[in-house]
C-alpha cells in the first residue's frame, strides 16, 4: 500500500493538487479510504478536509459496483480472454462472503468498516452484488462501513486515540 501511495503522490505531484491526489487514491481498489487518509496525513492535509475527500472518493464507485458489476462480469465471462480473470475475482471475493451472507446489513457494514487487508467498499460491494443483496440494503450498509473505517483510520493515523483516553 505504501508504494502505491508513494507512486500517486510522486507521479501526480505538481499536476494536480494534493487534495485531488487524496481523492483519487480513495477511489482506487485496495487503497480506498484507508490509503487516502494515510496519504492525506503524509501530505499534511487537515483531518476534516481529508475525511470529506476520502469518504466521498470511496463512495463514488460503490453504486456502480452494486448496480453494474454482475451484468458486466456475466458479459465478460462470455469471452475467453476475460473469463479466467472474472472467475478468479469472483472466487476470491466469494471466499470472504460468510459474515456478509449470514448477517447481510451488519455483516456488510462491518466487512467494509473494519480496516483489514482484503476488506473495504470495493470488495464488500462486489460480494453484496454477487449475493444479490438489494441495493436499498447494500448501499447504506456500505456507506456506514466507510464512515466506520474513516473513524478507525482517523484514530490510528491522526493520533486521535489520545482524545478518548
Amino acid at each position: 500500500m505504501e508504494s502505491l501511495i508513494n507512486w500517486f503522490t510522486v507521479t501526480l505531484d505538481g499536476i494536480v493538487s494534493k487534495e485531488a491526489i487524496v481523492f483519487l487514491i480513495s477511489m482506487v481498489p485496495i487503497l480506498e479510504l484507508r490509503g487516502g487518509l494515510i496519504a492525506a496525513k503524509l501530505l499534511g492535509i487537515p483531518l476534516f478536509t481529508a475525511d470529506v475527500l476520502c469518504v466521498v472518493g470511496n463512495i463514488i464507485p460503490v453504486p456502480f459496483i452494486l448496480l453494474f458489476i454482475t451484468p458486466i462480469f456475466n458479459w465478460l465471462k462470455h469471452t475467453s480472454l476475460f473469463r479466467p480473470m472474472v472467475e478468479k475475482l469472483e472466487t476470491k471475493a466469494m471466499g470472504k462472503k460468510d459474515q456478509i451472507e449470514k448477517y447481510q446489513f451488519w455483516g456488510l457494514l462491518l466487512f467494509v468498516g473494519i480496516p483489514l487487508p482484503g476488506t473495504g467498499a470495493w470488495t464488500g460491494s462486489l460480494i453484496a452484488s454477487l449475493l444479490n443483496i438489494p441495493f436499498k440494503k447494500a448501499f447504506p450498509a456500505t456507506i456506514l462501513g466507510i464512515l466506520l473505517a474513516c473513524l478507525i483510520v482517523d484514530i490510528l493515523s491522526y493520533g486521535l486515540l489520545g482524545i478518548f483516553l
